[in-house]
């Protein structure tokens, strides 16, 4: 069998029956598991009894490579093995005659296919009747374009049948409405689950109607804003996720209560009237226990009038409130909301007023959180977790954050990996305490906040070193280096003070996992400066050496 052998013991992965080989080879591209031959006698042979296809173009230096490699594939592959699994990804225009074999070869194949998934540009038609033709999918993921075309919407069939599909995930298509103005594209599914539209549109209609008894998860993410309205009746609908650009949908329907998990992010919203439409989301889902946003959406939402003032009939049962930090670009939204706080500082004096316009001249920017917004989502929740994130930590002010949020305090936790002055902070994120493995004792210090106009303290003494997580607004991030011993590595992402019950900040647990952080720059400089040494230690050397030989002769 030609197995090998480590330190004395036989490879215990060749040893494992073929149905979990090959279970463990469906996670690999095609490209990878053709080169798991070279392993042994045994393995020569193994992909081409794999039960899943995934061919994926940009692993591909040209567009012949890949299309000669996939001919291969499909000439090579055992055509008794059952296909079970098929993802073409190519993004650009795909070769006709080769698209039209793939599309053959999984027909012939179709009879125990349960996922398909299909990335490319070509004949549509072609695309399909393939799709048609597999009756037993279960999983389907379609971003067909026409040929040579970019931009122009796919138009989704309304005779597509596929009785058993309980996932579908859609890209670049476009829904056609009926006489009564409204498009309804999935009734035909009746099983399904999970549905995503990704950048789709609707056509000769004004409402998007998603009817669906059995749906639990919906995403709908940066969809066309020419229909006006969403129209839910998905009684069983659990998590909604939905992403915006310049635009947010009204919505409506039946069954919207059912919903327990809401996320709302949009970078930018181009006009005021969607802050009504904004509050309108919130009163529809009033039983939600998870709502995600971004600081954006705080920004629109608390341009509402008085929308402080309001007593929420809502969010009875909200246990977590998660904020993304995004940064205001210059456009409308910066401009409604430096009309927003001009109009509330009229109404305390006039010089209220001319103090803050000469404050918008010098670059002035709002609060990344309005204030109170927070407070207002919770007031039927006043116990309810608030985790803040972002991936732009030195674009905000934290201590304008802990104002903006009354009656919570936020403790600082310090990296538990090293990081150079010019890095690029981790990202951060903001959860509860509950996360905190209990038996960490709260030793490890942690300065508040350092001051605008001082750079930031080095984290070289882990005793007295200030926090990397919270950098002043005009100031370089800090460096922080690597703890000094076990009890002070053990101890990085302990908070300093008592843990407050709702809020905390620490490092991301992406970044957490990390020992050490470097900048590739500082790392390419570091190699530059190690092959400057080796080359003076090397002319030392020789200077030695012949100075020894002189010496030798003499």
């Amino acid at each position: 069998m030609g197995r090998i052998r480590f330190d004395g013991n036989e490879d215990r992965l060749s040893d494992l029956p073929e149905c979990i080989i090959l279970h463990i080879l469906s996670f690999l591209t095609i490209q990878h598991a053709v080169q798991t031959c070279v392993l042994s006698t045994r393995w020569k042979h193994l992909w081409k009894r794999m039960p899943t296809l995934n061919l994926n173009s940009h692993e591909f230096m040209t567009l012949k490579i890949f299309s000669v490699f996939v001919s291969k594939i499909l000439s090579l592959r055992d055509t008794s093995t059952a296909l079970h699994a098929v993802n073409l990804i190519r993004g650009r225009t795909i070769e006709p005659r080769l698209l039209k074999r793939f599309l053959n070869y999984v027909i012939s194949h179709n009879t125990h296919l349960q996922r398909l998934g299909i990335s490319v540009c070509g004949d549509i038609g072609l695309v399909f009747n393939c799709v048609s033709s597999c009756r037993a999918l279960t999983s389907l993921t379609l971003s067909v374009r026409p040929k040579w075309s970019d931009s122009t919407a796919t138009l989704f069939p309304k005779s597509l049948n596929l009785p058993l599909l309980t996932s579908l995930d859609l890209t670049n298509f476009a829904f056609c409405g009926d006489e009564n103005g409204c498009a309804e594209p999935f009734l035909a599914f009746t099983k399904l689950n999970s549905l995503v539209i990704f950048d789709c549109k609707v056509r000769d209609a004004q409402i998007l109607s998603i009817s669906n008894n059995t749906l639990v998860n919906l995403a709908m993410h940066y969809n066309s804003s020419l229909h006006a309205k969403i129209k839910l009746n998905a009684p069983s609908l659990c998590t909604f996720n939905y992403t915006g650009s310049y635009h947010i949908h009204e919505i409506c329907g039946s069954g919207l209560s059912s919903v327990k998990k809401l996320n709302i992010k949009s970078a930018h919203f181009s006009a005021s009237k969607y802050a009504l439409v904004l509050f309108s989301w919130l009163i529809n889902f009033a039983n939600i226990e998870s709502l995600t946003v971004t600081s954006t959406v705080l920004q629109i939402l608390s341009l509402v009038p008085d929308v402080l003032k309001v007593k929420l009939r809502c969010f009875h049962n909200l246990k977590s409130l998660k904020v993304e930090l995004i940064q205001i670009r210059a456009g409308s939204l910066l401009l409604l909301i430096q009309e927003a706080m001009i109009e509330k500082a009229a109404a305390k004096s006039p010089k209220e007023v001319v103090k803050l316009r000469k404050a918008f001249e010098t670059s002035f920017e709002p609060p990344a959180i309005p204030d109170g917004i927070v407070d207002f989502l919770r007031q039927n929740s006043p116990s309810a977790e608030v985790n803040i994130s972002t991936e732009d930590p030195c674009s905000f002010n934290l201590k304008q954050i802990e104002e903006s949020i009354k009656g919570v305090n936020i403790n600082n936790y310090r990296s538990r990996f090293s990081m150079r002055s010019s890095a690029r902070l981790p990202r951060l994120s903001v959860r509860s305490s509950s996360s905190v493995a209990p038996g960490l004792a709260a030793k490890s210090a942690s300065a508040a906040e350092p001051a605008s106009d001082a750079a930031p303290a080095s984290a070289a003494e882990p005793a007295k070193s200030a926090s990397a997580a919270e950098p002043a607004s005009g100031a370089a991030p800090a460096s922080a280096a690597e703890p000094a011993s076990d009890a002070a590595y053990a101890s990085a992402a302990e908070p300093a003070t008592a843990a407050s019950p709702n809020l905390h900040i620490c490092l991301g647990e992406k970044a957490i996992d990390c020992v050490t952080f470097c900048d590739p720059r500082m790392m390419i400089n570091d190699r530059i400066k190690m092959r400057r040494r080796r080359s003076t230690n090397k002319d030392n050397d020789d200077k030695s050496w012949n100075k020894d030989e002189e010496e030798k002769h003499q």
